[in-house]
């Protein structure tokens, strides 16, 4: 059995593997939730994080007979939603311009840790959704996914040296936004 499934889980993986669409229905609507905060991650506007969700979820009962139980299933799918993720953001990405790194704004903001560890995940999911698209996918591939900066490099077709910079910058905008939208705390701010 997998590492984190719980019995009624393994019951629709299962029925996944089997064809059953009452099983497909149940664990998508098991599942959505999950799926669905990994895809705002990536993709703030509602409608464009819900084809990431419905792709990946085709893709999950694609591949379903390919999991093997002892491998954690959430890790799993969530390789498939991060992926899907990507898929969506090269294919927009394809249609914007990307931003001049020399013209983005270079000033550093600090913010002390005291500040941060008082957000909760909700505070700082709305922040990300304030990133340009490149700082936010940099940031949650590295932060959150724990990929180094080579693969974000490939996932992304950027250098190296960019996915650094767009990472530096996410962090320096999301202290801003913490500056700007959580002016209240006792916390001090380091210009």
């Amino acid at each position: 059995m997998a590492p984190d499934c719980t019995p009624f889980e393994r019951q629709l993986i299962e029925g996944c593997r089997n064809g059953s669409p009452q099983h497909q229905e149940m664990f998508y609507k098991h599942f959505y939730g999950f799926v669905m905060a990994i895809a705002l991650r990536y993709h703030p506007a509602r409608q464009e994080a819900g084809s990431v969700v419905n792709d990946s979820f085709m893709k999950v009962f694609d591949r379903i007979n390919r999991y093997e139980f002892t491998e954690t299933f959430r890790g799993w799918l969530r390789r498939i939603v991060v992926n899907t993720a990507l898929d969506h953001y090269r294919r927009l990405a394809k249609h914007t311009h990307a931003l001049d790194l020399d013209q983005a704004d270079s000033q550093t903001v600090l913010v002390e840790d005291s500040v941060i560890s008082q957000l909760t995940a909700d505070d700082i999911l709305k922040l990300l959704q304030h990133l340009p698209a490149q700082y936010r996918m940099v940031f949650n591939l590295y932060e959150i996914e724990g990929y180094s900066h080579e693969e974000i490099a490939r996932q992304l077709n950027l250098s190296v040296s960019s996915s650094r910079v767009y990472l530096v910058r996410a962090k320096e905008q999301l202290a801003r936004l913490v500056k700007r939208y959580f002016p209240n705390h006792n916390e001090r701010f380091y210009p």
